[in-house]
């Protein structure tokens, strides 16, 4: 017989495509169970019930259970290596680049990519396909502002050209969004995209269950170009990655063979 959280599991599943059984089970419970006592509720299931009887309530159960970490520029010393090894040797041959920020959170790394392509490759044209699962991170990514706490790796002349501070919020610049396209998308159950040169999905992967990921990172390994390259987070290193059709190009970088 299903236990409560196994049920409460299902139900999730049905209403919100939101399979959490791909989830490390540990940190996705005590995460549950945080938000289940909060409204002191004695099991899951009726916590899930009023979630979903409850707008305000169900967006912060579902932005619990996605994780909405994010800054500009993360881990400097790899977007440099984006900068001055990856980027260039994609483009080798072409005028166009497509590029997919998975699980782009709040939007700081495509609007990243976007501001690190406009400085350095003028002359390539390119769209960077920006998804995350949560609707509520998606819309603040669309609107493009942010606390300075989020921009402290940023290079000072990058935070000057590229925002325009109103008090204590940096907004910016909204050129940049012409070439980003934002949109939901479930990394476990929705079908991917094609043709891409670039993925990066960084710092979301740790939390699914070796089966979960090893199935994305088949995926992705389709959705690549051949020679495309996969950018990952600094505690997501690919063990054996030649079974997901890729090679180790640098630390935490992929290119698919």
């Amino acid at each position: 017989m299903m236990d409560d959280y196994g049920l409460m599991k299902q139900k999730v599943h049905q209403a919100l495509k939101l399979n959490l059984s791909l989830y490390k089970e540990t940190q996705m419970k005590r995460r549950i169970t945080t938000l289940r006592d909060k409204y002191k509720f004695k099991n899951y299931v009726d916590y899930f019930a009023a979630c979903q009887k409850d707008p305000k309530m169900l967006e912060e159960f579902t932005e619990k259970l996605t994780i909405n970490v994010s800054e500009f520029y993360r881990n400097p010393n790899r977007w440099d290596v984006l900068q001055n090894k990856i980027i260039p040797a994609l483009i080798k041959g072409k005028k166009r680049l497509t590029i997919w920020s998975a699980a782009c959170s709040t939007g700081e790394e495509p609007y990243s990519l976007a501001m690190m392509l406009e400085e350095n490759f003028p002359n390539i044209n390119y769209q960077i396909r920006a998804t995350d699962f949560d609707q509520t991170v998606l819309k603040a990514a669309k609107e493009g502002n942010y606390q300075e706490r989020s921009l402290k790796e940023l290079p000072a002349a990058l935070k000057k050209k590229y925002f325009t501070s109103q008090g204590t919020i940096f907004q910016v610049d909204p050129a940049l969004r012409k070439h980003i396209r934002f949109e939901r998308h479930n990394l476990l159950e929705d079908d991917y995209p094609t043709g891409v040169d670039l993925i990066v999905c960084r710092n979301v992967l740790i939390y699914f269950t070796d089966d979960a990921k090893n199935n994305i990172f088949h995926n992705f390994s389709k959705a690549l170009t051949k020679d495309g390259c996969l950018f990952v987070g600094s505690t997501e290193q690919i063990f054996n990655p030649e079974q997901f059709g890729f090679y180790l190009e640098d630390s935490f970088f992929y290119r698919k063979d």
